[in-house]
């Protein structure tokens, strides 16, 4: 039957297990991670648990207050009183017995959607905010696609299982005691054990063949958060898709995830198919075996006819929970499993944390940075067993106020001095200080509320112009927003569009250009208006004449500002204090602009070069 059915598989991870990962822990050490976040609200949760009681007591004296009803109708002929007075207060009766149990149904769903939803909002929160506390090393390795599905497979799942475990397993355990109760007490035992037993073995079949068919299941779910992953990457790389002609190529992979798919859930489906119809055999020899002994009892004159009615109603009752006992064990199994996921990404663990007790960074009047000896590898491993560290050694101080550029080729470690100031990764050697402070010894936030970035990769939101700017500072006003974009030279460009500061600038920025994206950075930057800045080659996607035009601003803003540039373009650093040339992660000059010309070496030569040849 098809209300037998499981929806589409939606969950699991975005990934297999890899090899060596822990076992996944007990659905009950899951619920028990559950479990507080729902006693925040434990009256709620009471009252809930009363109403869903009250309910089954209700839906039980329905077939009882039945039975009365149609043994009652077994009158002399000719007494209009019986059939007048006795009927009407039995049928107003049953009437509300019915009613009873709609509207405890209805109050118990009423009193606990808030713990409910306030538990879904609170696990979403933290492992929201756990994301972003995370370490880039982190958000580098992940798949987008497959962690937001963890995410949202979570959320639901805590809505499901809540539903499901309690008022459909508790409240049907409630009833099908309450019923044993009934039939063995008024009847003989024989249709308590006969229950029982059919009831019993309902519950292993399901159980045994829902375990079995567990792995069909996972595995679609997996091909399911593949094909999902490899869509959105897909479809983030639009541009770059069109630019190799690789539409086809594409599809081919995604046609290749959905085959599979289409296999899994294919196995899945049919596995379904034969817990269904085992299911439907318990039930139907179980209530064969309770109607012929009720039937027999009223041959036999030791049960009245509404006895058998009330036997019949019992087992309608039964019957229905029981028919998607299979459906809400898959479910809960389910739930449970996409509830774990979503804990599993909260017990990701945080490799770059605040230390016990960290305060906030302090002393920002005059801030002087200074690396001390740093070594840096993005493999720890690496820095013990002389593999290919990134820094080695590195030292040098950038003076309160003062400007040091950073020039080098590409790979020789000039950007990682920014994640590092950041405190996106943490240094196996060395020290690297602000304003006289260790950056591990103080906390994150503060660090990184101290220093502003103009990034070489610009990315931005998929919101409005005034939006991206405005994040350098939440709660800026209009007319400071204006003021940063006057400054980044870009307010003319946004005024003469349609919609002016309300322009959406598309997935990642996408409908703009890179230098409107670079100096929509700068302007946020400007807004932010840190006592430390970074620029890390913020003008590379500008022409020659506004670079030169931003360059003299990033001048101005960086007066009396503490302040590291990482440049290709020797031209934009020539004012810099102190010029450090960097190669294969070691300083190997370092001066001023005109000293390091006067020392014929590796800048002087960078400088003849990009003279002749300014792309270089």
């Amino acid at each position: 039957m098809r209300h037998h059915g499981e929806t589409a598989p939606t969950a699991a991870g975005a990934m297999a297990p890899a090899a060596g990962t822990p076992p996944a822990p007990s659905d009950w050490a899951t619920l028990h991670r559950l479990l507080p976040y729902l006693w925040q609200y434990k009256w709620r949760v009471i009252a809930a648990i009363v109403f869903m009681v009250g309910a089954k007591f209700a839906n039980v004296g329905v077939p009882i207050l039945l039975k009365t009803l149609v043994d009652a109708m077994s009158i002399q002929p000719g007494d209009p009183a019986a059939l007048l007075v006795v009927p009407v207060g039995l049928l107003l009766a049953y009437g509300a017995l019915r009613l009873s149990t709609s509207l405890f149904t209805e109050l118990r769903e009423l009193v606990f959607a808030k713990a409910t939803q306030g538990a879904a909002r609170s696990i979403a929160l933290q492992t929201f905010e756990h994301l972003h506390a995370l370490s880039l090393r982190f958000h580098l390795e992940r798949q987008t696609g497959g962690m937001t599905r963890d995410i949202e497979r979570g959320v639901r799942g805590i809505e499901s299982l809540i539903s499901f475990t309690l008022f459909n397993v508790v409240a049907t355990l409630v009833e099908v005691v309450l019923v044993l109760s009934v039939l063995a007490i008024k009847f003989d035992a024989w249709f308590a054990w006969i229950t029982l037993a059919a009831l019993a073995l309902y519950i292993l079949f399901t159980v045994l063949v829902t375990e079995w068919r567990t792995k069909f299941r996972r595995e679609a779910n997996e091909f399911d958060s593949a094909a999902h992953s490899k869509a959105v990457d897909s479809l983030l790389n639009y541009e770059t898709v069109k630019y190799f002609n690789n539409e086809g190529f594409e599809a081919r992979r995604y046609d290749e995830s959905l085959e599979r798919l289409r296999r899994a859930r294919l196995k899945s489906q049919t596995t379904l198919s034969m817990l269904n119809t085992g299911q439907q055999l318990i039930i139907a020899v179980g209530l064969v075996a309770m109607l012929w002994r009720a039937t027999q009892g009223v041959v036999d004159g030791r049960m009245t006819l509404g006895d058998l009615v009330m036997v019949n109603a019992f087992m309608i009752q039964l019957y229905i929970p029981l028919n998607f006992l299979g459906v809400i064990y898959r479910e809960i199994k389910q739930s449970l499993t996409d509830l774990d996921k979503m804990f599993t990404l909260m017990d990701k663990e945080r490799e770059v944390a605040d230390a016990p007790g960290a305060q906030p960074l302090a002393g920002l009047d005059q801030p002087t940075v200074r690396f001390e000896d740093v070594v840096f590898a993005y493999d720890p491993g690496v820095v013990s067993t002389g593999g290919r560290t990134i820094l080695q050694g590195i030292s040098f101080e950038i003076p309160a106020g003062k400007t040091v550029a950073v020039v080098g080729p590409s790979g020789s470690g000039k950007s990682t001095l920014a994640r590092l100031l950041f405190r996106f990764y943490d240094i196996q050697q060395g020290r690297i200080t602000i304003a006289g402070q260790e950056i591990r010894s103080v906390t994150q936030a503060s660090v990184r509320q101290a220093i502003g970035i103009v990034p070489q990769d610009t990315v931005l939101f998929n919101d409005t112009v005034a939006y991206n700017i405005a994040y350098g500072r939440p709660g800026a006003t209009q007319e400071e927003i204006e003021a940063a974009a006057r400054a980044a030279r870009i307010h003319d460009f946004i005024a003469s569009t349609p919609k002016g500061y309300a322009t959406m600038v598309g997935e990642r920025g996408l409908k703009l250009s890179g230098g409107e994206k670079q100096r929509v950075a700068i302007a946020r930057t400007l807004l932010k208006n840190p006592p430390i800045l970074i620029f890390d080659e913020a003008t590379s996607a500008l022409d020659s004449a506004n670079e030169r035009a931003i360059q003299a601003e990033l001048q101005g803003v960086a007066q009396n500002k503490t302040t590291l540039v990482i440049a290709h373009r020797l031209s934009t650093v020539v004012d810099a204090h102190e010029i450090l040339v960097m190669d294969a992660g070691r300083i190997i000059e370092r001066g001023t602009h005109a000293q390091l010309l006067a020392q014929r070496g590796r800048y002087a030569d960078m400088w003849t070069l990009q003279q002749s040849d300014p792309s270089a």
